[in-house]
């Protein structure tokens, strides 16, 4: 039996009344100024906006010169405009006193737009622990989600393992180190802001990643009081402890107060006994400091004291 013939295909409007050139040079890559109050954040966009000294030059130079490499941006449904690459830029327009952003929007979806933004920012000079495992973890799940779309894996372990490794092809770190950082989005805010404030080594952090949330938050009231925090071999035994469902307040205080190798001799000074110079839920950052300042004054006192005799 003879297939029907196939029907032409009708010309669009578009192709009716534009030439080819035409539809060429509307597909092309162009900058537009866009109001600054267009433009959204990218969602959970991983990178923070710090104002420093950096950002301080930045704005300098954009009041002198304007903005010389223009911004990344994904038109929305709505009309509006989500900024992939260029939040720094942005936010320094807008302390600038501008009212627009040249921008180049490119057509991309968001998974694609999340894949272009973290491998944008991943050049930046200054990137925090936190923010490298967000973003890490965000493009391992954009490229999860890609791969599902096309049908390239049916298994998911093996489809994230292969994600970690193209993720690691594209940056400076290896696939075992990003399953590390990846890992760190496990952690509980407080002890995530640790890494960050270089409070706590990236290592142990990595194996503290494995506690519960209450494990996690019990071992964080424990650092506290004791004025510490786990050593390596200390991180390992607390998650030995953990996955053996035996890890408890008592434990966890047991083996934070472990005396480390190598370890200097500290000076502890109970909780209590600084209790009526501090308010209660006072960080412990915060009394360090206060303490060092105190010792500080009463040092040049002690001297101003010894020239006076």
């Amino acid at each position: 039996m003879a297939k029907p013939a196939l029907k032409p295909r009708l010309a669009s409007v578009d192709e009716l009344f534009t030439t080819q050139e035409e539809r060429d040079d509307a597909k092309r890559e162009r900058v537009i100024d866009i109001s600054l109050e267009e433009i959204d954040a990218f969602p959970d966009h991983p990178y923070q906006v710090r104002i420093d000294d950096d950002m301080r030059e930045l704005v300098g130079n954009i009041s002198e010169h304007g903005v010389l490499t223009p911004a990344i941006a994904r038109q929305k449904e709505d009309g509006r405009y989500e900024l992939v690459s260029g939040h720094r830029r942005k936010a320094a327009s807008e302390l600038a006193g501008l009212k627009t952003l040249p921008v180049i929007v490119r057509e991309m979806d968001r998974d694609a737009a999340t894949v272009f933004m973290v491998n944008a920012n991943m050049q930046r000079e200054h990137v925090l622990p936190s923010e490298k495992a967000k973003a890490y973890k965000m493009k391992m799940d954009a490229l999860n989600r890609q791969g599902q779309r096309t049908d390239l894996t049916s298994c998911p372990v093996g489809e994230k393992l292969l994600s970690i490794e193209k993720v690691s092809n594209e940056a400076t770190d290896s696939a075992r180190q990003v399953h590390r950082y990846i890992r760190l989005t496990e952690l509980i805010p407080e002890i995530l802001q640790m890494v960050d404030d270089g409070k706590m080594a990236f290592r142990p952090a990595v194996e503290i990643s494995y506690l519960t949330e209450e494990e996690q938050k019990e071992l964080l009231d424990t650092m506290e009081l004791e004025l510490a925090t786990p050593s390596l071999a200390q991180a390992y035994k607390l998650k030995q402890f953990s996955q053996e469902g035996r890890l408890n307040s008592d434990v966890t205080l047991s083996i934070i107060r472990e005396q480390k190798p190598n370890q200097v001799d500290k000076i502890k000074i109970p909780r209590d006994k600084l209790s009526r110079y501090f308010d209660a839920g006072t960080p412990v950052a915060k009394i360090e400091e206060t303490i060092i300042k105190a010792l500080e004054l009463y040092r040049k006192r002690e001297r101003s004291r010894g020239m006076e005799r």
